[in-house]
């Protein structure tokens, strides 16, 4: 039920205690950092509220009424309430700050999650980041049982049961060794010869491989071809396409540097837009709270 508007607000109530244990407005008014004429101006207003005198003020400093002294002993019992209900509140926080389950894809938990994380480390260096890594679909997974409280994946679908923000964008690159013929293409290749080639890829249930199999499904009509190759790890893809194994498609995000140094080359694709948005997903209906809350911004404003 509503509180009784008496006693909607313990702040004056408090502030009447401070009087009696300080024998003054002023030395009380220091005690909570607010000035006198703030502290006298909500006295007063109490007393108006109540209909009592609560205090007797002298020029050599104020104490209560007798009124304002029964009404301090019912008043202490309800600030101390208070004091309690905070102090259980802010020891919750503090255990739920010190470890922060978090699960990502590979690729950002590979190229942007570190900085994300040196900065909530700063802004809260108490807390300390549970990591674990998996696939898109682990990491729904992982969010949706409770194993992590927040996620990041890389696929363009989601179960049901999640909320999704996007905190940053990409985009999927064809990628073969600087001796496959498609490194001479000046053109580039179409999505159905794409389709048609077996890729070293990353497993079922990954982010980008199920970006590329909805892209080309969507965009051209076009089934991937069975992966020459299924590797679970981005360097380990990297490293089979620079020998030659194959052509693969990954984030740019995770082929940059091979791309400038040239151990690798990129491949123009026409007609297959595949830009896409990483995410970060929590449960539908459960908001995002404490160090959670902060990496969320945190992420976010790093677009």
């Amino acid at each position: 039920m509503p509180l009784p508007r008496q006693v909607s607000d313990l702040s004056p109530y408090d502030l009447l205690l401070s009087v009696a244990r300080l024998g003054s407005v002023g030395a009380a008014a220091r005690a909570h950092g607010i000035t006198q004429p703030a502290a006298s101006a909500r006295l007063s207003s109490l007393e108006r509220r109540l209909g009592l005198a609560l205090l007797q003020r002298t020029t050599q400093g104020s104490r209560l009424t007798a009124h304002g002294a029964l009404v301090a002993d019912w008043a202490r019992t309800a600030v101390d309430a208070a004091a309690a209900l905070d102090a259980g509140i802010t020891s919750l926080l503090r255990s739920s700050g010190r470890r922060l389950p978090v699960a990502a894809s590979l690729t950002v938990a590979e190229y942007l999650l570190p900085r994300w994380l040196a900065a909530l480390h700063v802004a809260s260096p108490q807390t300390a980041v549970a990591l674990t890594t998996g696939n898109s679909e682990d990491v729904a997974a992982a969010v949706l049982t409770g194993d992590a409280e927040v996620g990041f994946v890389e696929g363009p679908e989601l179960p049901e049961g999640l909320r999704a923000r996007t905190v940053a964008r990409d985009t999927l690159t064809v990628i073969v060794a600087p001796g496959h013929p498609w490194s001479r293409r000046r053109s580039g290749i179409e999505p159905r010869e794409l389709s048609a080639m077996p890729l070293v890829s990353r497993e079922q249930g990954s982010g980008t491989r199920r970006y590329l199999e909805h892209a080309l499904t969507r965009q051209a009509g076009a089934s991937l071809a069975q992966p020459l190759l299924e590797l679970s790890s981005t360097t380990a893809i990297k490293s089979a396409v620079i020998e030659g194994v194959a052509p693969a498609v990954l984030s740019s995000l995770a082929v940059a540097g091979e791309l400038a140094a040239g151990t690798l080359r990129r491949v123009p694709i026409s007609g297959l837009a595949l830009a896409r948005e990483l995410r970060l997903v929590h449960p539908a209906g459960r908001p995002l709270v404490g160090p959670a809350q902060d990496l969320a911004a945190i992420a976010t404003r790093a677009q």
